[in-house]
């Protein structure tokens, strides 16, 4: 049996020094515990732009495609904030994200003992906190169209369409689910249902996926400027009774309040 091949994006910024590390314990793993992979280096990002003039260049995607997992460090650096739209170093990640079809952005917000203090949060607050953020990555505003910058009786107007269709909710709702059978069984999922079309289909179908597939789950709906709110105020309101939970943010936060 061949080895997996993984390929090695160390990207901008602090990007190849976390990627040094990472291939310390990578090249640990191989040594003593019998872990065979191979590897390959491509650039993404500024890294990219700095050799080829674009952020991911055609052949590097082909590698990609070809490579069974990535190691991606980092995308973007306030020296490239000038170029054009389409040259900027995240538009290579991007487009990683939309050909490899990477729908599903897991971020856990775990807080570690040791680091409860070196939170501005209150310790009470935070500590023992462990959330699974399952975030949607390739539908909504960065990949729908149109989208655009055009003038409209002389202003100057740009847009970005945000969609997401049936298929798309619940295939991202479906690993939630796993994950929330797999760690606590509480989901609260997040959207602006109260003043945009496309949250009110998210919440109807995942109240419908809910109701098919969700058997033994806590779930809740929750407008994203409220949840934005709890996750500094009492994070644990997202939280079951014990330290584990899945949380499903469906609307990019940051994004929507």
């Amino acid at each position: 049996m061949s080895n997996r091949k993984i390929m090695i994006m160390p990207g901008d910024g602090i990007g190849p020094e976390v990627m040094d590390a990472t291939m310390k314990v990578a090249d640990w793993l191989a040594k003593h515990r019998s872990f065979s992979f191979d590897t390959m280096f491509g650039l993404c990002g500024g890294a990219s732009y700095e050799k080829h003039g674009e952020p991911i260049t055609d052949e590097t995607m082909a590698d990609v495609m070809a490579c069974d997992a990535i190691l991606f460090g980092a995308a973007g650096d306030p020296r490239y904030d000038n170029l054009p739209f389409e040259l900027k170093p995240e538009r290579g990640l991007l487009r990683m994200r939309k050909e490899l079809d990477l729908y599903a952005n897991l971020r856990p917000a775990l807080v570690f003992p040791p680091l409860v203090s070196a939170s501005t949060l209150k310790e009470d607050v935070i500590s023992g906190l462990d959330i699974m953020i399952v975030r949607e990555l390739t539908g909504g505003s960065y990949f729908a169209e149109p989208r655009g910058r055009e003038e409209r009786d002389g202003v100057v107007c740009a847009y970005d369409t945000n969609l997401y269709s049936v298929p798309e909710i619940e295939r991202i709702g479906r690993v939630a689910f796993d994950l929330a059978q797999k760690r606590n069984k509480k989901i609260t999922s997040v959207e602006k249902a109260n003043v945009m079309h496309s949250g009110v289909l998210w919440r109807e179908t995942m109240n419908a996926l809910y109701q098919s597939e969700g058997a033994g789950l806590n779930y809740e709906n929750m407008y994203a400027d409220n949840c934005a709110m709890q996750l500094v105020r009492q994070p644990k309101h997202l939280m079951s009774l014990s330290r584990i939970i899945c949380l499903v943010i469906c609307f990019r936060i940051a994004r929507r309040c």
